[in-house]
């Protein structure tokens, strides 16, 4: 097996590491090689996303990730000369308890600070008028944010790889990572099934799989996976295709427009990590029996247990990414711990990650913060908006 020479390898070929291999690119970083284990790209988490993008976080890193993210993916076929299927939709928060309502307008604050001018708080009545096919006698309020919406992440991954490697990137498929090879000076090479490639700059952008990965080179990751279900209807006229993304606050269940129907989510507390990427059936009970107590209609629609799907969240201990470079291993960074954002920060991330190879530094966010080293340091950061 051959053996290949990049400036910077990334391990990991869905939507973060094809937006990192992007921007480095665009930073005049050509000599990149992207490495995807499987045959095509989107097989992991990306392929299997909601799509959703959102700014209405509840802290200030979150929120600057999507304030460059979601205008990103706007004008994503003038930065890439590719489509990403942006639908600015928005995003509409319910809310039922004044505890929920009194969490939105302090979220709403922090948004406020940070920029956002697109959020506003709802009375009831405006939520009403916003998602007139909801249960609604007992919300008191909510928000929502003409920005957010939906893109199609499969669209926007090959948007990203297809205009880096147009610039010079390179995409090894069906490559699994075997080894990342170290020496006195850090990082020397990454081992594949298809041969080797001979780097001093690694980044793990593997997703679910990250901290498999990171133990390669000696570092342990504090990531797991953890399955989460979606369970599209079949087609369903009760709800407007302009319908927003919908999130009941007192359960967690939400949904979109999807094709013809909708999608629907929940996510399911009984849930334990692990790699389980098969769709339970018992799922569509639970989900409709949630869904049914804000969305009356859903009584008639039909969902068919064949055409829903798994996938896999990779979750760090708060919630929040972990990026940046690893102290202890020169040259191995870290793009991993999204905990369900990863497809709605990708940009930022790419960015983000571009920065601190070429540069040292980065702009956009204080790194330091989303570091790995804030667990063993007592800097976690608690990030309540989580779906």
């Amino acid at each position: 097996m051959s053996t290949r020479t990049a400036d910077v390898a990334i391990l990991g070929g869905g939507i973060v590491g094809s937006s990192i291999a992007w921007h480095l690119t665009e930073a005049g970083c050509r000599n990149v090689v992207v490495i995807e284990r499987e045959r095509h790209q989107g097989k992991g988490s990306t392929g299997k996303s909601m799509g959703g993008v959102r700014a209405q976080f509840a802290t200030p890193v979150n929120i600057r990730m999507s304030l460059y993210s979601i205008p990103f993916f706007r004008d994503f076929e003038q930065r890439t000369g590719r489509e990403s299927g942006y639908r600015a939709q928005g995003y509409l928060f319910v809310a039922t308890e004044e505890r929920h309502l009194a969490y939105l307008k302090d979220n709403y604050g922090r948004q406020v600070a940070e920029g956002l001018s697109t959020a506003r708080l709802l009375s009831a009545g405006e939520v009403r008028a916003i998602a007139p096919e909801i249960r609604s006698d007992d919300v008191i309020g909510g928000s929502f944010c003409s920005t957010d919406g939906f893109v199609d992440p499969h669209l926007a991954m090959t948007g990203f790889m297809e205009s880096a490697m147009e610039r010079g990137a390179a995409l090894m498929r069906d490559a699994e990572v075997t080894g990342v090879e170290t020496d006195a000076r850090g990082v020397a090479a990454v081992h594949t099934s298809q041969g080797s490639v001979s780097t001093r700059v690694a980044v793990n952008a593997c997703g679910a799989w990250a901290a498999g990965v990171a133990k390669m080179a000696g570092v342990d990751l504090p990531v797991v996976p953890l399955r989460r279900m979606l369970a599209p209807t079949e087609p369903f006229d009760r709800v407007s295709r302009l319908s927003p993304m919908v999130v009941d606050m007192a359960t967690g269940f939400h949904y979109r427009p999807e094709s013809l129907g909708l999608l629907l989510a929940w996510n399911d507390a009984t849930e334990k990590p692990g790699f389980k990427t098969d769709f339970d059936p018992a799922f569509v009970e639970k989900v409709l029996t949630k869904g049914v107590e804000r969305l009356p209609c859903l009584e008639y629609a039909e969902v068919n247990p064949r055409r829903c799907w798994a996938g896999l969240y990779e979750v760090s201990p708060d919630h929040h990414a972990i990026l940046g470079a690893v102290r202890e291993v020169p040259g191995f960074f870290l793009a991993n711990g999204f905990s369900g954002h990863g497809v709605m920060h990708s940009p930022a991330t790419g960015k983000v990650l571009a920065d601190l190879i070429v540069k040292g530094r980065t702009e956009l966010i204080d790194a330091s913060i989303v570091d790995l080293y804030r667990f063993a340091e007592g800097r976690e950061i608690h990030e309540t908006a989580v779906l």
